[in-house]
């Protein structure tokens, strides 16, 4: 007898009767259980690739491409913005050795979604939000933070503040991740996150990270041979 229940999405509603959403969507292991909820909640949203912190390009066009993929899968429009990673750069002169969750990512949320919310009140959106906060590795309300005050440059414009990781969105997060066989990430994105998780990898006696090589499910693929 199957004791497992039947999961069963809450309906979601935009905040302040909003009508259309542009989603800001880092990585398509990030993004999928969010698009699934927008989706089931008949939402009518677009995602919106802005990530010029991605480090390398090869790194960039993968993940790009993963999530244009279940986008299309989807029908869901995909807007795919510039690559401009010599500005991310400049923006983070002086930060190179700020840890994780520090001003450093203050300031690459800000270049984000400063972009997101342009864009979106150029074009008819009266809500954003973002897939960042659905990881357990990022900090909510550093990244909620950044998302009020983006929107907040533009009348009528509203950030979403929704917790994609209650009633077990970070558990279908990779339950998708494993069903679709999404590339794995193995580093937050930037250059020096590539840096600092190596130099953790060397230390502990692990191979730094290859570009374009793991993807999930195949954890399950090498257990069963």
């Amino acid at each position: 007898m199957d004791n497992k229940k039947e999961f069963k999405r809450e309906k979601l509603v935009l905040p302040n009767e909003g009508k259309k959403l542009l989603l800001h969507s880092c990585c398509a292991p990030c993004s999928g259980e969010v698009m699934e909820a927008l989706i089931a909640s008949d939402i009518d949203f677009t995602i919106y690739f802005y990530n010029p912190n991605i480090h390398p390009r090869k790194e960039y066009e993968i993940r790009k491409e993963e999530n244009k993929r279940f986008a299309e899968k989807h029908n869901i429009p995909f807007i795919d913005a510039d690559y401009d990673v010599d500005h991310w750069f400049e923006l983070a002169k002086g930060m190179e050795f700020e840890p994780e969750r520090g001003i450093r990512c203050t300031m690459c949320f800000d270049m984000r979604f400063e972009k997101t919310a342009e864009y979106a009140a150029a074009n008819g959106f009266d809500v954003i939000t973002s897939s960042l906060g659905i990881s357990r590795w990022k900090n909510m309300e550093q990244i909620n933070d950044c998302g009020l005050r983006a929107a907040s440059r533009y009348p009528g414009l509203e950030y979403w503040t929704f917790n994609w990781r209650k009633k077990g969105g970070s558990a279908r997060m990779l339950e998708i991740s494993k069903r679709e066989k999404f590339y794995m990430q193995e580093y937050c994105g930037c250059a020096y996150s590539l840096r600092d998780t190596n130099k953790w990898r060397v230390a502990n006696g692990r191979e730094k990270i290859k570009i374009g090589v793991k993807y999930y499910g195949e954890e399950e693929k090498d257990e069963n041979k």
